[in-house]
């Protein structure tokens, strides 16, 4: 049967056996001797040291009234270290019944730093636990409030959840390091070494202050007995302190600056290496068609098309780079600047990307500076006396328009698996024969680096029409090669007639007929649904003068009213 006594130790109270007391206290007097020759912090070191023991007895004592034993003390030795693993004591507590050892196992724990913090120390904890730099938590939490806007609301829940590392124990374990006596005597000796050096330079600017305050009161005792008094001191002092406000609010301006800069940089780097991953991936599998669209740019050039992409993200990518580091200095001073030799190899690079790009824009330019034309006739058997039906129609399957018209825009689409360009760009006229013949002339115009080239490209544009009895059925679209996108490219339609050949303009044509000369100057869309015969000039309607009659009769009775 062994004696109990109570103790208080770091504000716990325990029961422990008197073997166990002992054995405790003569472990925390060999600490304190081994410490006594250098006293700085002593007690501070053995007051963190009682509070670790007691933490880790609490941890171990799960009952009130369970009685810490001999046992449960040599476990918390083997934690904590002994003394003579630190210091050249030559005092008793070498029993070889004790064996004691380090242990490391000690795993990081999350707190708030409370002497690297913004706010609230909880960027600097994290990075801490993460071993990370504090500026990239920081970075990340204002990428969550600018992006997902629930930064702030996390930043708050962190700041009351995680306790602020007070204690040195606690300090150490938001370091990872293990709370044993070594590294608590360490790190106050560490705390009071910056308190110290605070100190003195805190002296030390004291010092020199009050030398220029003295230096300053002679000089105006001086001015005071020589009768010179120094005038407008409270304008100087007022502006003195209006100068360190502005200089104030351009740090912060700076800071906010600094922070959109990170952040818009940051989302185009982003986005590129996300795009680049994307295009490369689709380029490896294989994966073209719609899933794998460039700019006709990219597409009529002697260059890769991995070259320009390439160049494009490098034009784009490394001033942003450039302006992301520049944000994180603008943050931060310990940010360094980037090498020179890692500098000029970036300016390098960006320079050959420039010139490749600017060889492309050059040959993109030259591929559209000449115009050129194909052109072909076709008779259509219509003779006098017939009359010729007009129509116009569209292949929905290739691409559906629900209101036809003539337009320059372009539509990509795919027949047969090959990428093509789909446009409504075809405009009709309707002219006087200079024979007894009636035929069709349709001439497709593109544009090329030289009048062959552009000839070449004028004759591919696919346009089809077909005649069906005296039905002149047209397409509303023609067909061509992807690359010419943006080569200007269209279908002009001229009907010709012979004297007496009367033609019917289908509603279809409304809005692809092109200033078609009548008699009566007659409106384009109006001339739909409506017949028209050739005369020895030009055509002339012949069932729209009820139309003309009735218009001219209500003109009439609103100019009487």
């Amino acid at each position: 049967m062994n004696k109990t006594i109570n103790i208080n130790l770091g504000g716990f109270f325990f029961h422990i056996d008197e073997l166990a007391y002992q054995k405790l206290k003569r472990y925390l007097e060999s600490i304190s001797r081994s410490l006594s020759d250098d006293p700085q912090g002593k007690n501070e070191i053995i007051a963190d040291i009682e509070a670790r023991i007691s933490e880790l007895l609490s941890e171990k004592i799960t009952d009130a009234r369970q009685v810490v034993n001999e046992g449960d003390i040599d476990d918390i030795i083997k934690i904590m270290g002994q003394p003579e693993d630190y210091a050249e004591a030559e005092e008793t507590y070498n029993e070889s019944s004790y064996s004691y050892s380090r242990n490391n196992s000690n795993g990081k724990k999350l707190f708030r730093d409370g002497e690297d913090k913004f706010l609230g120390g909880v960027a600097s904890g994290i990075a801490h636990y993460f071993d990370i730099d504090t500026i990239w938590i920081r970075l990340g939490l204002l990428a969550l409030f600018f992006g997902a806007g629930f930064g702030v609301i996390l930043y708050i829940i962190l700041w009351i959840l995680l306790p602020e590392a007070k204690t040195t124990a606690e300090k150490l374990q938001m370091e990872g390091e293990p709370v044993n006596i070594d590294n608590i005597e360490k790190k106050i000796r560490e705390e009071f070494t910056n308190v110290s050096e605070n100190v003195k330079d805190f002296a030390n600017n004291a010092s020199e202050k009050i030398k220029g305050g003295a230096s300053e009161f002679s000089e105006k005792m001086n001015q005071t007995f020589s009768g010179k008094t120094k005038k407008n001191n409270g304008l100087q002092d007022f502006i003195d302190t209006l100068g360190k406000v502005i200089l104030a609010i351009f740090k912060v301006i700076g800071k906010i600056i600094g922070v959109i800069i990170i952040f818009v940089s940051a989302a185009v780097i982003l986005s590129l290496i996300i795009g680049g991953f994307s295009l490369g991936s689709l380029e490896w599998l294989n994966v073209d068609g719609e899933f794998l669209q460039y700019p006709p740019f990219f597409y009529d050039s002697e260059l890769p098309i991995w070259l320009l992409t390439l160049c494009g993200f490098v034009l784009v990518g490394i001033p942003f780079l450039l302006l992301f580091i520049l944000g994180l200095r603008i943050l931060s001073s310990n940010v360094k600047k980037i090498s020179k030799p890692t500098s000029l190899t970036l300016t390098g690079i960006w320079i050959v990307c420039l010139l490749v790009v600017i060889f492309r824009g050059i040959e993109f330019g030259s591929s559209h500076s000449t115009y050129g034309q194909s052109s072909g006739r076709s008779n259509i058997n219509i003779v006098k006396n017939d009359t010729l039906n007009l129509k116009i129609v569209n292949d929905d399957e290739i691409f559906y328009r629900h209101n036809l018209r003539s337009t320059s825009h372009k539509e990509e689409v795919y027949i047969d698996h090959k990428q093509m360009v789909y446009s409504n760009n075809v405009n009709i006229k309707v002219k006087k024969s200079n024979s007894e013949e009636s035929y069709i002339v349709i001439v497709k115009e593109s544009r090329g680096q030289n009048k062959s080239n552009a000839s070449f490209n004028a004759e591919k544009i696919n346009y089809k029409y077909k005649i069906e009895g005296n039905t002149l059925v047209l397409d509303a679209y023609y067909l061509s090669n992807f690359k010419n996108m943006w080569k200007h490219e269209e279908v002009d339609i001229t009907i010709f007639i012979p004297e007496n050949v009367t033609i019917y303009f289908d509603n279809s044509v409304k809005h692809f007929l092109d200033d078609v000369k009548n008699e009566g100057d007659i409106y384009d869309k109006d001339m739909v649904n409506h017949h028209f015969i050739m005369t020895d000039k030009t055509l002339k309607c012949t069932d729209c003068v009820d139309e003309i009659e009735e218009e001219t009769e209500v003109e009439m009775q609103e100019a009487t009213i």
